[in-house]
């Protein structure tokens, strides 16, 4: 039986998140003339914080439990790494600003629930719109960076698929700061790119086209609210209808309807403590399943010349598919401090085992070449690091069990999905790392958490609630709406059912603005019957 509450309402709609997903949310509720109110549990930066955060990493890390209270952060689980961002515009604050569709792969995946239409039909307007609100356009800078990628393409004998990527930035005049461009002098003033390689540790010129320059501008002037440094513990399903939102500070909030925005990992976590606590008991029993991470892995190579710098340009510039399941961007990551520790030799091997063990053995016969990478000089300015994507099928499944390290509480834990694990080697990411040390003359490099650890190390990760055409196939139905609990919706990656293959912000905005579009037929509906 659902709870009762003396609480009254605070809003018509309560959205937990302010990422792509919640963002979307807020805005196109707010214009459908709803009272919005966003909860968002990090801070809301400015351009001198993220400036500072090139310099200081207690700028720059979430770690509130240990007193940092920047915007970016990771967490290890047995079977993947996942990055993310905390903060007023969620992971847009970490993101390269990439903007593609993807593959047909992906809309006809079987995971997706039938749709008469298919469901690249049912997003095509929806993907324009997203485009246009979040500022597309085609990278118009090319470096030493992309010609060298352009080389490894043309080395494999796909170099027809390489290109300049579509991108989430405001190129303009360098430097130059001009007013709105994008939505008729609604939005903010605009500075053109300083093409600083810097995008994904917070972009200080206001030149990168994050959420809180768009979606969350608009939805402020019409009316919504956003709550920072709130953080939500649980939900409630009321008698009657409403849902209360329980805060760590112990504050109650209710709302008739709520919106679940948290990434993969808030949303997820959020839906399996609100069911084991009872405020939440329809939630179906596929929560946690079908965890995807893009089936993604990272390579890099350093460049021998010492005097080099690759670091001109947006962080991500160019891109192309060494086969038909297979996309590759190049990253320039200014800032990456931490990167020059997370790095060791090339290995190859899909038995996780056997390459942690081939992995260890490079390592001890040559640790002195490991510390010389591990403290080069201009290490920044040599690195070039390489997303390897693929659209195949692979997953892992999130558990909501007792913590190993602190028995008394519960976390979200990873399993491994036999005959679908998720990749932690693609033979393909180290095809191009050695093509692209080969053309620049450097060193290939495997992330230690994937050689080393065995982990799928990930910033798309998606999926664990997700869209399905029943409570026996996934959490939500095609409206979003989580199964047994009308009012209550989730709108961000977890919905998302396949790998997509591609840097998934587009389809994450795509799904979000068709969610809002039903909403609002289904509430025009209403209102004239």
């Amino acid at each position: 039986m659902d709870a009762e509450s003396s609480v009254e309402p605070v809003a018509d709609v309560i959205v937990v998140g302010s990422g792509f997903g919640g963002a979307v949310a807020a805005l196109r509720l707010a214009e459908q003339g709803r009272r919005v109110l966003v909860l968002e549990q990090g801070r809301r930066h400015s351009r001198a914080d993220f400036e500072a955060a090139r310099r200081d990493p207690r700028r720059y890390l979430w770690l509130p439990e240990l007193g940092l209270r920047g915007f970016f952060w990771q967490r290890v689980f047995a079977h993947v790494g996942i990055i993310g961002g905390s903060g007023v515009g969620g992971g847009s604050i970490v993101w390269a600003g990439v903007l593609l569709e993807p593959e047909e792969e992906f809309f006809t995946d079987r995971a997706w629930p039938n749709s008469e239409k298919g469901w690249r039909a049912e997003l095509a307007e929806h993907y324009g719109t997203a485009a246009r609100m979040l500022g597309r356009t085609i990278a118009p800078f090319s470096g030493p960076m992309d010609e060298h990628l352009r080389s490894v393409s043309r080395a494999l004998g796909v170099e027809s698929t390489y290109g300049p990527t579509p991108m989430a930035i405001y190129f303009g005049d360098e430097g130059a700061t001009v007013p709105d461009p994008f939505f008729g002098g609604d939005g903010p003033d605009r500075t053109g790119c300083r093409l600083c390689g810097g995008c994904l540790i917070g972009c200080p010129y206001g030149s990168k086209n994050t959420l809180d320059l768009n979606y969350l501008w608009l939805a402020e002037q019409r009316g919504a609210e956003i709550r920072v440094e709130q953080h939500v513990t649980s939900v409630i399903a009321l008698a009657g209808g409403d849902y209360e939102v329980r805060l760590g500070s112990g504050e109650r909030l209710r709302a008739p309807e709520v919106v679940l925005a948290a990434g993969v990992l808030g949303t997820v976590e959020l839906l399996f403590r609100s069911r084991t606590n009872g405020g939440l008991p329809r939630v179906s029993d596929r929560l946690g399943d079908h965890v995807r991470t893009n089936s993604e892995a990272i390579t890099a190579v350093l460049a021998d010349d010492v005097d080099v710098d690759l670091t001109r340009g947006p962080t991500i510039s160019s891109e192309f598919y060494p086969d038909d399941s297979t996309h590759v961007t190049q990253n320039r990551y200014v800032g990456g401090w931490h990167m020059r520790f997370q790095v060791g030799p090339l290995v190859d091997g899909a038995d996780p085992r056997l390459r942690r063990r081939s992995a260890a053995a490079a390592l001890l016969r040559n640790p002195a070449r490991q510390i010389r990478t591990m403290f080069a000089r201009n290490f920044i300015e040599r690195l070039s690091v390489f997303t390897v994507m693929q659209n195949v099928e692979s997953e892992i499944r999130l558990d909501y069990a007792r913590s190993p390290i602190r028995p008394w509480r519960k976390v979200l834990r990873s399993r491994a999905v036999a005959g679908r694990r998720a990749p932690s080697y693609l033979p393909q990411a180290n095809a191009v790392a050695r093509a692209f040390a080969e053309s620049i003359g450097g060193r290939p490099l495997n992330l230690l958490l994937e050689s080393i650890g065995g982990k799928s190390i990930t910033a798309h990760i998606l999926g664990g609630a997700a869209i399905g055409s029943d409570a026996d196939h996934g959490v939500i139905d095609t409206d979003h709406q989580v199964f047994g609990h009308p009012g209550l919706y989730v709108v961000d990656g977890s919905a998302i059912p396949a790998n997509v293959g591609v840097n998934p912000s587009l389809t994450i905005t795509a799904m979000a603005e068709r969610f809002a579009a039903r909403y609002a037929a289904r509430t025009e509906s209403r209102t004239t019957t």
